[in-house]
């Protein structure tokens, strides 16, 4: 599998680099080698043992090494329906950062960034090698180095000290070709010091083809700064999503991050937050719901590195016909971080025989005054309650999607952007109805 790119790399290189910037380029042999040493992950690795991807990354993919423009306009096929939501609306078109903006994105407020990495690399080439590759240059990680040897452009956000946003930035990653297609963005994001700001993530894919996903999201949250993430991933089943997100929080940050799968094929989720702070506040949520053939594995891991500090974790699936998830979450306690509170929960839903979870929390504390807890379930919808709804003159069905929008609730009220709060309800309520959860704004789902 690996060796069609690792020639390709070396017959192209020069390709790669000519249609990106510099603050890429310079990290870009050193991911290579990484990559020709380490290849992709397998499921021979303790961190991919619930992630098979030799299959998707066996596929005759293309590459848009020359950045050939994609001939479609975001902004006309994609209609977000989200009542009041009234984000600032960005689109990543496969793996390049859509040119055109909306007039409603001039209203940033002064000194924030938006727009292209590669674009921002040539205009502020320090800005963006002060960050750049801080968090994602240290993992010895196949898909992270492979994403650092190919990926040419992404997202980039930057928020100056003390600037508050006061809408959601909401970030569409549209997937559209002809071919079977693998894209790879790296995206960054900077919060200074006491600044406030929250990000959507939206997946959507087109066309009816076989399209990999391979993005790495660098996050840095400053003292005092507040931050939201939202991924909402809702495409085909012949799409093979991995996703990468990295963060930093320094002292007295704030960070919630929300990650729903509704709709998918093969999705990997690394999630990685560094408490690298005293007095840090985080939230790690997410939800899966699958059937079919579906497959979801959510990696995470929250290192407290700094004592003070507090964190709370919490993941759910539900999960139907042949579909499979895996979890494995893990909590780390440095030596030094006293008076830590950590605690991390897991619980899982399967409505067939044929269902498979396989959970993993893990704890690994070198501290001695901490609060710390872990635990995992994995059932079938509580019989007594249904017949105690069925007892009323609910019907079975509507008794069945009761309990287990009822199960999801608490994961979507960490939802704190209130429109999109709404709408994830309905989209929850829908997909466990049997229905492609889609927004009914948008042409693409259409």
């Amino acid at each position: 599998m690996e060796q069609q790119y690792i020639d390709l790399y070396k017959e192209q290189q020069a390709n790669v680099k000519m249609h990106s910037a510099s603050p890429l380029n310079d990290l870009r042999d050193g991911s290579f080698a990484l990559f020709e040493r380490i290849g992709f992950p397998t499921i021979k690795l303790e961190n991919y043992k619930y992630s098979d991807l030799k299959e998707p990354l066996s596929a005759d993919y293309g590459l848009n090494i020359n950045r050939i423009p994609i001939p479609v306009n975001p902004y006309e096929v994609f209609k977000c329906d989200v009542p009041g939501i009234k984000s600032f609306l960005y689109f990543v078109v496969n793996d390049g950062f859509y040119p055109v903006s909306d007039p409603r994105n001039n209203a940033l407020p002064e000194g924030v960034i938006v727009g292209s990495l590669k674009e921002v690399g040539k205009s502020h080439p320090d800005l963006i090698a002060r960050y750049l590759g801080k968090l994602s240059a240290k993992k010895e990680d196949g898909l992270v180095a492979f994403n650092g040897a190919f990926a040419q452009d992404g997202f980039f956000m930057y928020v100056p000290k003390n600037v508050v946003l006061d809408r959601p930035v909401q970030l569409v990653n549209i997937m559209r070709s002809d071919v079977d297609f693998m894209a790879n963005s790296h995206n960054l994001v900077i919060l200074e010091e006491g600044a406030k700001a929250q990000l959507l993530v939206c997946d959507h894919t087109v066309d009816d083809v076989k399209f990999l996903c391979n993005r790495v999201t660098e996050v840095f949250v400053g003292e005092n700064a507040t931050y939201e993430h939202y991924k909402l991933e809702n495409t085909n089943t012949k799409t093979t999503n991995l996703s990468t997100l990295l963060m930093q929080q320094l002292a007295s940050s704030t960070v919630l991050a929300n990650v729903i799968t509704l709709h998918n094929g093969i999705t990997r989720n690394t999630i990685e937050i560094a408490l690298d702070g005293q007095h840090c506040e985080t939230t790690l949520c997410g939800m899966v719901i699958g059937d079919k053939n579906q497959k979801v594995d959510n990696f995470t891991s929250i290192l407290h590195n700094q004592p003070n500090c507090n964190s709370k974790e919490l993941f759910k699936y539900v999960l139907d016909d042949m579909s499979v998830g895996g979890f494995t979450g893990k909590l780390f306690v440095a030596k030094d971080a006293q008076k830590t509170a950590a605690f991390q929960t897991n619980r899982n839903i399967l409505l067939s025989k044929m269902a498979r979870m396989n959970t993993k929390p893990q704890l690994e504390i070198y501290a001695d005054d901490v609060k710390c807890s872990h635990g995992a379930t994995v059932g079938q919808l509580d019989e007594i309650a249904k017949f105690y709804l069925q007892s009323r003159g609910i019907s079975e069905k509507e008794a069945r999607l009761l309990l287990m929008f009822a199960f999801t609730n608490d994961v979507i009220e960490n939802i704190r952007i209130e429109a999109l709060q709404d709408r994830i309800k309905l989209l929850v309520e829908k997909r466990l109805r049997g229905e492609l959860s889609k927004c009914e704004g948008c042409v693409i789902c259409q």
